[in-house]
């Protein structure tokens, strides 16, 4: 029942918010479904990356209770290969990022065992890497495991992304008043490293992905995804269709659109083109990357999409708008 209550809030809520900033709408040819998933394996993808080495080939894992496996689909959404990590465990994997290292050239795949529906369960949380496989083989691969609690308390998240332009990893928290927060620039695999608040995120967020070339990233929700400048100030929403479950955000490898995806046996993947004015490049520019890359401080400004006094106003007139519908289920199942 609470995880019902939260979605029928989040629903509400999401409606009443939505003209809060500028939306872009895909026209009815813009957004097409690339591909299903036709492994009956995948029945809880939850997280989503492009491949930074194999054209044409995507990354998937189930969300919790599974083992720690991914998969590499290809654009029809068959299954190249299934993937171990050695070491690893799968609490509640919730989100996973594809970068490329720059001194070798090789895929890195990162892994976000970031879920914590009980908000405060675990003491700390855990994100592996993986260094992309050379060949699209079944195979077990190793992992680097780095684990973080977050300076202000345990919380529920399934957002990850790494800025592809200084590497650093952020994580995007899952609560009615959501955040955004920074890993340590040099990760440590032998002591829990700190995730810092930066700024506010989305009501709800379930996936966020960072732009190919560092310039944006995209905060995924139930019923929406936002885009925002690296500093945190919000760029523009973009319209989504209508999932199940949304789970999964991911930018095309060229930076002009997102692909998304939800939960269940045989899951759609969208492509949602974006506008002319916010495409990126396909290339990450090491220009000015500091502005891509906004400093750590222990009291960030949450301007970047936080609830705000009228939010909260919004959010009572959706929390008893709610408890209506529950009542009325409530009476109907008697």
């Amino acid at each position: 029942m609470g995880d019902f209550v939260t979605r029928v809030l989040a629903a509400v809520a999401a409606l009443l918010l939505l003209p809060a900033a500028p939306a872009f709408a895909a026209d009815d040819d813009g957004t097409e479904k690339l591909f299903a998933f036709k492994d009956p394996r995948i029945t809880e993808s939850s997280g989503l990356a492009v491949s930074p080495t194999y054209d044409g080939v995507y990354y998937t894992h189930n969300d919790s209770a599974a083992a720690p496996t991914f998969y590499a689909v290809d654009g029809r959404g068959r299954t190249r290969a299934t993937f171990q990590v050695r070491g690893a465990e799968a609490r509640d994997w919730e989100a996973m990022a594809a970068t490329k290292d720059a001194e070798t050239g090789r895929g890195v795949l990162w892994f976000a065992d970031i879920g914590d529906n009980l908000d405060g369960a675990w003491p700390n949380v855990s994100v592996y890497k993986v260094t992309e496989p050379r060949t699209l083989r079944d195979a077990t691969l190793p992992a680097v495991r780095y684990r973080f609690r977050y300076a202000d308390g345990a919380r529920n998240a399934e957002g990850i992304m790494i800025n592809p332009v200084t590497g650093r990893l952020y994580v995007v928290s899952k609560e009615f008043s959501g955040s955004v927060y920074a890993a340590p620039r040099k990760l440590r695999s032998d002591k829990v490293n700190v995730l810092r608040k930066i700024s506010g995120a989305p009501i709800m967020a379930t996936d966020a992905a960072y732009a190919p070339d560092g310039s944006s990233y995209v905060v995924r929700t139930y019923f929406s995804a936002t885009l925002f400048k690296p500093t945190g100030e919000t760029i523009t929403k973009v319209t989504m269709p209508e999932l199940k479950q949304a789970e999964s955000i991911a930018y095309t490898a060229d930076g002009k659109a997102l692909l998304t995806g939800t939960e269940g046996p045989g899951s759609p993947v969208y492509r949602v083109p974006l506008p002319d004015t916010v495409r990126p490049t396909a290339t990450p520019s090491p220009a000015r990357a500091e502005e891509r890359d906004p400093p750590v401080t222990a009291q960030a400004d949450s301007s970047g999409g936080g609830l705000t006094a009228t939010d909260v106003l919004i959010w009572l007139a959706a929390a008893a708008a709610a408890i209506g519908v529950i009542t009325f289920l409530a009476r109907r199942t008697r």
